[in-house]
Formats: structure tokens, sequence, C-alpha cells
């Protein structure tokens, strides 16, 4: 009965009223100890903040370089193509349409890993030699956009 619901035993407390007297056990501070940083208002520090003295992370060498420019590739391996009927042509749009890439990169690359016994026309921006034998092998053609 939706009448009688309530919360289970201790799930709802009342909050602390602080700064209510001696007598509650937080008067006077209000549990925030004497004096100090954290004793005043919005007496927080930010994270990573040391107290003024140089922080960890101004401390520690920086390394490495992240290239903006390289180029990023979607991997299709060779045997995933077998989702495609004979004579299909397989391009970014068809990949994207049957699942097998999710989203586009900037480019697709076709992988010789597994079997490939359907011919295709597959259009990719690169293909490594083995990809390339096996569709060949097969009947298909390798395309390079």
């Amino acid at each position: 009965m939706l009448s009688k619901l309530k919360a289970p035993r201790g799930a709802a407390t009342k909050r602390t009223r602080v700064g209510r007297g001696e007598g509650s056990g937080l008067g006077k501070t209000s549990g925030k100890g004497h004096k100090g940083q954290k004793a005043r208002t919005g007496g927080s520090t930010k994270l990573g903040y040391e107290g003024g003295q140089t922080p960890l992370h101004r401390r520690l060498p920086k390394r490495g370089f992240t290239n903006e420019f390289k180029a990023r590739y979607n991997i299709v391996n060779i045997e995933r193509l077998s989702a495609f009927n004979k004579g299909d042509i397989v391009d970014a749009d068809a990949l994207v349409a049957k699942g097998i890439v999710k989203n586009i990169k900037d480019s697709i690359k076709i992988l010789g890993d597994g079997e490939i016994k359907v011919p295709l026309t597959i259009k990719a921006h690169k293909f490594t030699v083995a990809a390339r034998k096996k569709i060949e092998a097969a009947g298909g053609k390798a395309e390079v956009v």
C-alpha cells in the first residue's frame, strides 16, 4: 500500500545545525577547529594547491608531443568484408551502414587478416600488400580513393 511506504530506519536523517550553542557539541567554532584557512568563509583550496609551494604538476618535467595533424585510420580486416554480397561496392558509407565502422575518422585502411571469397570493389585510402593480393585473388578490385 503506497500510503504506508516510508524510508528504512536510519535513511532519513536531519541535517546537522552547527553554531547553535556550546551544549550542542557543534557550537562556537562549528566543528571547524581554531583559526586557519579551512576555518574561514570560503576557505577551501583548489585542487593541486600546495600552500604557495610550486605545485607538483609544475615541478615535474614536461615530456612528449602530440601531433594534431597525424593521419588517423579506421582499420578494417579483410575478413569483416564477407558481410557484403558479390559485386558490391564497399566504401566508407557502406562500412558505416553495415556497422563495421562506427564513425569515420580521417581515412580507411584495409588489412589482410583473414580470407575473402566474394569479389568486391573496395574503395579505401590505404591497402596492405597482403590485403590487395587477397582481394584481387578473389576476383575483386582494390581502388585507392
